[in-house]
């Protein structure tokens, strides 16, 4: 019953689901960006997801996490679809090829679990980077932002998101939350989705 409850099992449900819609549509070759790569997990959901014609660019401003993500995407056998930048999430516009629109974008904010507690992500930058993911996603695509609210600052990033999110154009965007109702200090999952245009 637990998993139920689990909302990065939501974001990789929801993804999941609107990138096997998108190869439906369109065709194979999806890209996806993973802003924050951290552990690598999310990257190599992804790149199983694009498939062998896909491709996934990673950001991460730490070199252990772009190290980590190498090795977990490469002993997964999709290294080759997965290009990896060192750099911070909110040098998403400049760094990506002008060609790029991506069927997903996915932040997992907060700290590098198991690295040090004091690099973590900041609302200003993580604004940046929300607004580049919204102007390079794809129509039916999705932006998943998993924030967090029990480390230093936290709390104000997910405010940050919060109120990004509300200030989206409806219809062209729908903006959801999800989170647990008593348990504030939880994790809160926001999903984008662009239905128009």
């Amino acid at each position: 019953m637990e998993r139920y409850f689990d909302v990065l099992r939501l974001a990789h449900d929801a993804v999941g689901r609107v990138l096997r819609d998108l190869a439906e549509a369109r065709g194979d070759g999806l890209c996806a960006v993973d802003a924050t790569v951290g552990n690598g997990h999310d990257t190599l959901f992804l790149a199983q997801a694009v498939g062998p014609r896909g491709r996934v660019y990673g950001f991460d401003v730490q070199e252990r996490a772009i190290k980590a993500t190498q090795n977990c995407c490469g002993e997964a056998g999709v290294g080759d679809r997965v290009t990896l930048l060192h750099a911070g999430h909110e040098r998403m516009a400049e760094l990506l090829p002008d060609d790029v629109t991506a069927a997903a974008v996915m932040f997992n904010l907060g700290y590098l679990p198991g690295a040090d507690k004091s690099v973590v992500t900041q609302p200003a930058t993580t604004t940046v980077a929300l607004d580049a993911a919204l102007s390079l996603l794809a129509p039916g695509g999705v932006i998943s932002i998993m924030a967090y609210t029990a480390h230093p600052g936290g709390s104000e990033e997910t405010e940050a998101v919060r109120h990004w999110c509300a200030g989206l154009n409806h219809p062209l965007f729908k903006a959801m939350e999800y989170g647990m109702a008593n348990c504030p200090e939880a994790k809160r999952l926001f999903l984008v989705g662009r239905f128009h245009g």
